[in-house]
């Protein structure tokens, strides 16, 4: 039969009590006062308010005022925190979990689920992750790889920042940053992602790669870019530069719309002194319209072509 401990049960007299009782459960469970650790064997399960944690072998360390501190559980265990309809699951081979700061931090192949309804709506797996149960900030570090929706990250780094009942607010990327969405690539060094408004912004020496309708490839290079899913829309700023087909152009902001029809990428806005390059051409001007489909552009404002390569030989008299 399992032994079944609440926190006044759990330690000598003493004891400061907190403000949420914490019930564990386990086949065998010891307390070494030399260790100051209570140690627990066999379906060890640990509740503390919203939050469960389940594995079979685990370890409590004690502080030497009586109170609990940290909660190791070994063996890969399985914490799940639920908030009305919405759950949060964490798999890790360890799992420490603050029993002060209620703090929970996994480590070693971990996965993150949140789930709402019997639909997951994130899965994040990363090295380690640290998730704050109080400001429901979590931190993950080490070869993050994000799965929200139809949209997929990578980065060195991911911080994401949930509501009290589970909703994402907020999701950055830190280092090596990368955001694929269907056959649509973005890359930087930060992003920053809202998923109320869909918006997304990127910086540092950003690329993105998008199909136009007709498959080919539009690659935007810049300093810095924004970008809204509901629009399909991008905005790049700072040395900016678009390769398309046979052309290349630059300038100091763009903005590229999509096709009314497809929603595919198909018109490009260059503000400021910019150039477009086609061939043996190049054209200079104050603003200049591209578009994919039909492939052409628009040049206006001090306007100024040049054409390389051409030939001043005489021709022969006919």
């Amino acid at each position: 039969m399992k032994k079944i401990l609440t926190l006044a049960l759990l330690i000598i007299s003493g004891l400061t009590v907190f403000a949420s009782d914490m019930i564990i459960e386990s086949k065998t469970q010891t307390f070494s006062n030399e260790e100051r650790k209570i140690k627990l064997d066999g379906g060890v399960k640990v509740k503390l308010d919203n939050l469960t944690v389940q594995s079979e072998r685990a370890d409590v360390t004690i502080r030497r005022n009586n109170k609990l501190d940290t909660a190791t559980f070994y063996d890969k265990p399985y914490a799940f925190e639920v908030n009305e309809n919405k759950k949060r699951e964490v798999k890790a081979n360890i799992l420490q979990v603050s029993l002060i700061n209620k703090i929970v931090k996994a480590q070693g192949e971990t996965q993150s689920v949140i789930t709402e309804g019997n639909t997951p709506i994130v899965v994040i797996n990363a090295d380690e992750q640290e998730y704050d149960t109080k400001s429901s900030v979590m931190v993950c570090t080490g070869s993050v790889a994000i799965k929200y929706k139809d949209i997929d990250t990578f980065s060195d780094k991911a911080v994401i920042i949930a509501d009290q009942k589970g909703g994402l607010r907020k999701i950055d990327l830190i280092g090596n940053a990368r955001v694929k969405q269907e056959q649509n690539v973005s890359e930087g060094h930060h992003f920053v992602y809202n998923p109320i408004t869909e918006e997304m912004s990127v910086s540092g020496n950003t690329k993105t790669v998008a199909l136009s309708d007709d498959g080919k490839k539009l690659t935007i290079h810049s300093d810095y870019q924004q970008y809204s899913k509901r629009q399909n829309s991008y905005v790049g700023s700072g040395h900016v530069k678009i390769w398309y087909d046979d052309y290349f152009a630059q300038g100091p902001k763009v903005s590229v719309f999509p096709d009314s029809e497809t929603g595919k990428p198909n018109e490009v806005y260059f503000v400021g002194r910019s150039k477009i390059v086609q061939q043996d051409k190049d054209i200079i001007a104050d603003k200049i319209k591209m578009t994919m489909n039909p492939k052409d552009f628009v040049a206006e404002g001090n306007v100024r072509t040049i054409i390389h390569n051409i030939d001043t030989k005489d021709g022969e008299d006919l």
